[in-house]
């Protein structure tokens, strides 16, 4: 938990390095009621009004709306009016509900919950991004079927701004004690393996390098990654696996 003078200061460092915009996430509080992202969202802009706030994962917003027992189209308009400008596309994984149980996301939003945030976000007039966490149970078949349905809610709604794959980390997870092969994971494959994987959709190229990334870029990838200042990534203690 941040207090507001922290994020304040935090958005004046970005303003100074020529930033224009805070990624904001926070996890699935169950003590922050949808007003506490309001009175946020309001300060921000009340301070600095040209500056983006691209806010709350799907998954986020979708705990938001269980939290307030309120629809998920009535959140997005209550936060788009408190000054939430984009959604960015965490949570994802891979949009495919066997995957989703594996890697214990299934319960904060299965695929097509996730999908479905977008679709009203994208109604409702925002951009947002779509991510791909790959290389960890799932099958390259089930890749393609993630990478499908981004394509046919883009068809649909246009809303999507930027395909952003990244390859998973096993380090310090709980999947790191399953001893899964090396050819599972993707911080051991090879780079050409990687660029295959990322330029299946031009995108972007997320937690590369700068020589992978060199090498996506000419497989078809069209940006790398937006410069991170800082990233802090908080989560609850690990359960051990027998």
């Amino acid at each position: 938990m941040l207090g507001f003078e922290e994020i304040f200061r935090k958005i004046e460092e970005t303003i100074e390095l020529g930033g224009g915009q805070l990624l904001l996430q926070g996890g699935h509080n169950p003590d922050l009621p949808i007003e506490w992202y309001e009175d946020v969202f309001r300060a921000v802009k009340q301070r600095y009004p040209e500056f983006k706030l691209h806010a709350l994962s799907s998954p986020e917003v979708l705990h938001i709306s269980r939290l307030s027992q309120l629809p998920v189209p009535e959140v997005i308009r209550r936060l788009v009016a408190a000054g939430l400008d984009s959604i960015p596309g965490g949570g994802a994984e891979i949009l495919v509900d066997r995957v989703r149980r594996l890697l214990h996301c299934y319960s904060k939003a299965t695929s097509d919950e996730w999908l479905d945030v977008m679709r009203h976000a994208h109604r409702a007039g925002l951009r947002t991004t779509a991510t791909m966490m790959y290389g960890s149970v799932e099958t390259p078949a089930e890749r393609i079927e993630h990478m499908m349905r981004l394509r046919d809610l883009q068809d649909e709604t246009g809303g999507f701004t930027a395909f952003i794959a990244w390859s998973y980390q096993p380090e310090h997870t709980e999947l790191q004690a399953w001893r899964l092969p090396a050819s599972t994971t993707c911080g051991r494959w090879p780079p050409r393996a990687w660029c295959s994987t990322t330029s299946t959709p031009p995108g972007v190229v997320g937690d590369a390098g700068g020589k992978v990334g060199q090498l996506s870029l000419s497989y078809g990838a069209n940006d790398m990654g937006s410069v991170m200042i800082e990233e802090n990534v908080v989560g609850r203690p690990a359960r051990r696996i027998a």
